[in-house]
């Protein structure tokens, strides 16, 4: 029983640190990287499908992106997509080809991403105390209706906590990656 709380809770912690990486994704840091442009939703012919779906997305340098639209007529929808995502970025069109230059960012802007990461840790790791709490909630459960006893309950909640530092330690260092790519220069 405790073995089966404890896969839930891991599998559970597991999606929760994923769910922070892919929020770490939009964070944008100085270099070029294809994942920003994952929520933007393009107007393919009256309906919002994901850029990935219309074009190819590319990393030209280190400094920007060049975007391929599988269709030339979609090239202004894909443009105006970008512009009203509201990610700062400026894209240019020179034939078949969209170029987005990714702009330096300034020490402020460094800051306020890396305000925006720790909010994303921190998310993520409520969300592995809150596993935590329900996990050991149900091994109390147990406890109450006589199935374990009072050694297997601490025993329980022992392995629970042992998870729970396992992967708030993740996600601490998950976070020092991303504040050290932010402050590269």
């Amino acid at each position: 029983m405790i073995n089966e709380i404890k896969q839930d809770a891991e599998e559970r912690m597991t999606k929760s640190v994923g769910a922070m990486v892919e929020a770490f994704k939009k964070v944008r840091t100085g270099r070029a990287n294809p994942a920003i442009l994952d929520g933007v939703m393009v107007d393919y012919y009256g309906s919002d499908t994901p850029i990935s779906q219309v074009a190819n997305i590319i990393v030209e340098d280190g400094r920007s992106l060049a975007v391929n639209p599988w269709e030339k007529n979609m090239i202004p929808a894909i443009e105006k997509a970008i512009m009203k995502a509201n990610l700062g970025l400026n894209p240019a069109t020179s034939g078949d080809v969209i170029r987005i230059p990714m702009p330096p960012l300034t020490e402020e802007t460094r800051k306020e991403y890396i305000k925006q990461a720790r909010a994303e840790a921190e998310k993520g790791r409520v969300s592995i105390r809150n596993i935590r709490r329900d996990a050991n909630g149900d091994i109390k459960d147990l406890l109450k209706e006589k199935e374990i006893s009072e050694d297997e309950q601490r025993g329980g909640e022992d392995q629970i906590q042992k998870l729970t530092d396992k992967f708030i330690a993740q996600i601490d260092g998950l976070l020092a990656d991303k504040e050290k790519d932010l402050m590269q220069v």
